[in-house]
């Protein structure tokens, strides 16, 4: 038997990246995943993709993160086709090359940053994970279940000269991950965060700069992702999971459950 075999996951920005990875690796473990992103021949594509892999357990929802109606209807309509929802995972996102192409050599400071670029960034990487949360979390709190992974980057990230809206949208999905996992706890929901470590082979970092740079691959978020859906992360919340320091997490992890029971 697969280890997430029954887990119902919802999967943000799925086409692509990191969110193609941990959807691919879900699928891998058994889950039937549904991949979510914005009506485009990209999300065609992915599910052409991984729904081969996996006959009968891949979904493609059309879902624009940034408009709360649009999240709220389709949540609905998954929640009635499914049944409920195990696991929502906050992944949609947009980066610094939407707003300044050059970012990495010719950063920008904030005071040069369009008012029009700073709100799309937002309301993508921080408002789109509200939307989604908020739309998913009732069911979960009536089950007394459910997981809530929100994606994240590293804090020197969030700090870095030039990266504004980027790093503040990222500062605030943190902020408000802790807020949901208080807000949560009581009814049995866990949230928890998760990074990839560093730089990753994925559309945010322009092409030029991935040549001359050692990056991550995006693959490197399936064991964690598989992890924090899994039946040993029950009852683990609050969490900041680094990907590419997965294995000695879970070493710990391990030994602290060990030696308390």
């Amino acid at each position: 038997m697969a280890e997430l075999e029954g887990i119902r996951a919802v999967v943000t920005g799925a086409t692509s990246g990191l969110g193609k990875a941990m959807a691919r690796a879900l699928l891998a473990e058994g889950a039937t995943v549904v991949l979510v992103a914005r009506a485009t021949p990209r999300l065609d594509a992915a599910y052409c993709e991984l729904s081969a892999r996996a006959p009968g357990r891949c979904v493609a929802a059309a879902i624009d993160v940034r408009d709360a109606d649009c999240v709220e209807s389709a949540a609905g309509e998954l929640l009635a086709r499914f049944g409920g929802v195990d696991l929502v995972v906050n992944n949609a996102g947009i980066g610094m090359r939407s707003v300044n192409p050059r970012f990495f050599d010719s950063p920008e400071p904030f005071f040069a940053v369009a008012p029009t670029s700073f709100a799309d960034v937002i309301a993508t990487n921080l408002t789109g994970y509200f939307h989604v949360a908020r739309a998913f979390a009732p069911a979960m709190v009536v089950a007394r279940s459910g997981r809530i992974v929100n994606v994240t980057m590293n804090h020197e990230t969030m700090r870095r000269r030039g990266f504004v809206p980027y790093g503040p949208s990222r500062a605030g999905a943190e902020a408000l991950s802790l807020i949901m996992t208080e807000d949560l706890r009581p009814y049995g929901v866990q949230v928890n965060l998760l990074l990839p470590g560093g730089a990753t082979r994925t559309g945010m970092v322009p092409d030029d700069v991935a040549r001359r740079r050692q990056l991550l691959d995006p693959a490197i978020m399936g064991p964690p992702i598989v992890f924090l859906a899994g039946a040993e992360a029950a009852g683990l919340s609050g969490a900041r999971l680094v990907a590419s320091e997965f294995d000695a997490f879970l070493g710990d992890f391990r030994a602290q459950r060990a030696a308390s029971s």
